[in-house]
């Protein structure tokens, strides 16, 4: 039965806070979970949920999680607390510092999540920010994984903004050494800072490609994984972005490109028939309701690692 480990750095704040060997063991102790195949107890432990923005999958996913390991969870909504309050986030944190053993928080800035960490005495997760989604990347490997047994000569090929997802799937897939393929409209790229880290992670250059042309990007993939074209914060910018990416929706003909094992992956919510169809999420090469209970695992999984 594979244990907790205790990760070098106390928080994931990023995919990059966890080395290469941390995150296959992550992968590994998930699986395990999610085959009853390892147990373990967290008890009194407490789990605390900051969420500046609305959830589904990662609320609940962390608040199951947490429960399986024999811990409980305090919600806190920014509406019902001090915090909306604009109470400085140096004091709410150090004050739940005192009452929870980690935090999981979901906001926009990248660097009020860092502000967080920094005056926390306890781990502090990225539960997603304007930059990155840590923990989405996670359930998304895991999911691979389960359909390959490893990564080699997988091709990830992402159809869509170069928002927090693609950003996190980069630095993991740098990680895990898994070709990445990011097609979006020009001016949507991901972030550079992203590239350039992964770039200086990646052994091999070419496993890497950023282009401007969906059908080039899904030749040879093994995995076709797109997300909405707007994501939360971003409602005033729609209709134009819906125009701009006219032509990156993820449906038959696009599938048809790919290699004939392909998978399909979404991490919702989806706007179906935009950036993709019906038809696609319901066809037997979808595997986004598995991408979604591995939400679950995963979360268990690093949760017990950052509470060892």
């Amino acid at each position: 039965m594979l244990k907790p480990i205790k990760l070098a750095n106390k928080n994931f704040l990023s995919s990059l806070n966890t080395s290469s060997e941390e995150l296959f063991y992550i992968l590994e102790m998930a699986k395990n979970l999610k085959n009853k195949n390892s147990n373990f107890e967290f008890k009194n432990k407490v789990l605390g949920l900051i969420f500046d923005k609305s959830s589904t999958r990662t609320r609940v996913s962390f608040q199951v999680a947490m429960s399986r390991l024999g811990g409980t969870t305090v919600d806190l909504n920014p509406t019902t607390s001090q915090i909306g309050r604009g109470e400085p986030i140096r004091d709410t944190a150090r004050v739940l510092s005192r009452y929870c053993d980690v935090l999981a928080i979901r906001t926009f800035k990248q660097s009020d999540l860092e502000e967080y960490a920094k005056w926390s005495s306890k781990p502090v997760i990225n539960a997603l920010t304007d930059i990155e989604h840590p923990c989405q990347a996670l359930a998304d490997y895991m999911t691979i994984k389960e359909e390959f047994v490893d990564f080699k000569n997988v091709v990830l090929t992402f159809i869509g903004d170069g928002n927090n997802v693609a950003n996190s799937l980069i630095l993991c897939g740098a990680l895990l050494g898994v070709e990445v393929r990011i097609a979006c409209p020009k001016g949507y790229e991901p972030n550079s800072l992203v590239i350039k880290k992964a770039y200086e992670i990646y052994k091999d250059k070419d496993l890497l490609k950023i282009t401007n042309d969906p059908i080039k990007a899904v030749f040879g993939a093994n995995v076709i994984y797109t997300d909405v074209w707007s994501s939360m914060g971003e409602e005033n910018k729609k209709a134009e972005k819906d125009k701009l990416f006219n032509g990156y929706t993820v449906d038959n003909d696009l599938v048809s490109k790919a290699e004939k094992d392909v998978i399909i992956l979404h991490c919702l919510p989806a706007y179906r028939s935009k950036e993709i169809t019906d038809e696609v999420i319901e066809s037997k090469k979808s595997r986004i309701f598995e991408q979604a209970e591995n939400r679950l695992h995963v979360q268990q999984a690093l949760l017990a690692c950052l509470l060892s």
